[in-house]
């Protein structure tokens, strides 16, 4: 079959009248963009427990699959964790939490909650935001943060710069029961868990 098509002239009628031409040059077009991977700051807020569950687990696969993530729990406690004593699970996923008797649910102010305890906090949000500014990880789940920012052991002012400066790549997801009107509107998704609907 070769042969007989090395020896045909080009350009010959083929059957049904139909010519055969070679296409055109196409001009060389300009440098290609390479899509570039643009990560998402999601929302995850319930008036009950049980957002952070679902968050979690997907965490949990991101990192089974690869991803670096980092799970900061700014008020839960009774484990004395700290960043020294953070859990890794799959090798890839960090979970930390402040190094806290108790998990905390009082405002931050003089007399109700000890230095230590708002130490604890602010250990937890300063790793945490070196993290994200460096983008070092893939994914961050910032557990009651919102919270944080409510109850007073967290700046409303440098949380939502920090995540005005993340790194386009980054995936960030907040949950919790309280988000302040300013993370909810910089959000690119949010998801609110209700019952009896």
């Amino acid at each position: 079959m070769t042969a007989s098509m090395a020896a045909t002239p080009k350009h010959q009628p083929r059957a049904g009248g139909a010519v055969l031409r070679p296409l055109p040059a196409t001009p060389p077009c300009g440098p290609r963009l390479a899509a570039q991977p643009e990560g998402l700051l999601q929302v995850h807020t319930a008036p009950f427990r049980g957002s952070f569950s679902g968050v979690f687990s997907q965490a949990l696969r991101s990192a089974g699959l690869g991803s670096r993530v980092l799970v900061s729990q700014f008020l839960k406690g009774g484990v004395e964790q700290g960043v020294e004593r953070s859990v890794w699970l799959c090798g890839r996923l960090q979970w930390l939490r402040p190094a806290v008797a108790a998990c905390l649910a009082e405002p931050a102010v003089a007399g109700t909650v000890s230095t230590a305890d708002r130490e604890a906090v602010l250990e937890v949000w300063s790793y945490t935001r070196e993290q994200l500014l460096t983008g070092a990880q893939d994914l961050l789940v910032l557990d009651e943060l919102g919270l944080a920012v409510e109850l007073g052991y967290l700046s409303a002012r440098d949380v939502t710069a920090a995540l005005e400066q993340r790194p386009s790549h980054l995936d960030v997801i907040l949950t919790g029961p309280s988000m302040p009107a300013a993370l909810l509107a910089m959000a690119d998704q949010v998801t609110q868990l209700r019952r009896g609907l």
